[in-house]
């Protein structure tokens, strides 16, 4: 009666035991049924489309689907989308039902940047840089002039990093950051110039003028007495009396007659 019992008892010990490697077993050799790509804020951006990720996903394999999930080179795909420098985090997984799952969590581009040496640039909101590489191009800011875009920006160092020296260039970043987040100044500034003094001119979406700001220093308090300039001055002077608005001196605004 005791060696029944014991047997009785073993019986879902055995089970347990068994049935996890049963379980991978058979997962592993069920055949890839499909592949799902899932791009986050896709309507909102387009640095990467699901015919890219797929195309990446079979790299130089002419089948995936069909084959049994264990061969299905999972690693590899993943550090193949991790590539992508348009993208914040990739992951790619098989899920139980022998579905190939590619997760794609795109950067939020700050603004664009446009040196006067060259190139074309996105940065976004951790000060990450990646290259514009199709004709897509959200709206935003842009950010030319006397910019120096480096190979460490380019290989995942951060210009909020203190240890750059990019103190212009992340001045920069703040300056559109604030800019962004108020309606007026994001609707109104156009195009940002840094010169080759570190100094920026502002060209703005209304108006037959040229705003410099000189340096990031008391941006805000700037904005203010030319919000106050905008309100009081340009209704009765008109708005194309001045060629140039100059912000550059504390408490001062200077301008230049057209």
């Amino acid at each position: 009666m005791m060696k029944v019992v014991k047997i009785l008892l073993m019986i879902p010990v055995l089970y347990l035991a068994v049935i996890p490697f049963w379980f991978a077993y058979y997962t592993r050799s069920k055949p890839c049924g499909g592949i799902e790509i899932h791009i986050i804020d896709s309507s909102d951006y387009h640095f990467v489309t699901k015919r890219q990720l797929l195309n990446l996903a079979y790299g130089s394999s002419r089948k995936l689907l069909g084959n049994p999930v264990k061969t299905v080179p999972v690693f590899d795909i993943e550090n193949r989308v991790k590539e992508l420098k348009e993208l914040k985090v990739a992951e790619v997984y098989i899920s139980v039902d022998g579905t190939l799952h590619i997760y794609a969590d795109q950067r939020d581009p700050v603004m664009r940047v446009i040196p006067d040496e060259g190139g074309d640039y996105f940065i976004d909101d951790d000060g990450f840089t990646f290259r514009r590489r199709n004709l897509y191009s959200p709206r935003l800011h842009i950010v030319g002039g006397n910019i120096d875009i480096t190979p460490d920006m380019l290989n995942d160092a951060s210009i909020l990093d203190t240890s750059l020296k990019q103190s212009v260039l992340r001045d920069v970043f703040h300056f559109v950051k604030y800019i962004n987040n108020d309606n007026f100044w994001s609707a109104q500034i156009d195009q940002i110039y840094v010169d080759n003094r570190d100094e920026i001119d502002l060209f703005p979406r209304v108006g037959n003028h040229l705003i410099h700001l000189g340096t990031t220093e008391n941006y805000e308090g700037k904005l203010r007495n030319l919000e106050t300039f905008y309100d009081k001055v340009l209704p009765v002077a008109g708005w194309n009396k001045y060629s140039l608005i100059n912000l550059e001196f504390r408490d001062q605004i200077v301008c230049k007659k057209r």
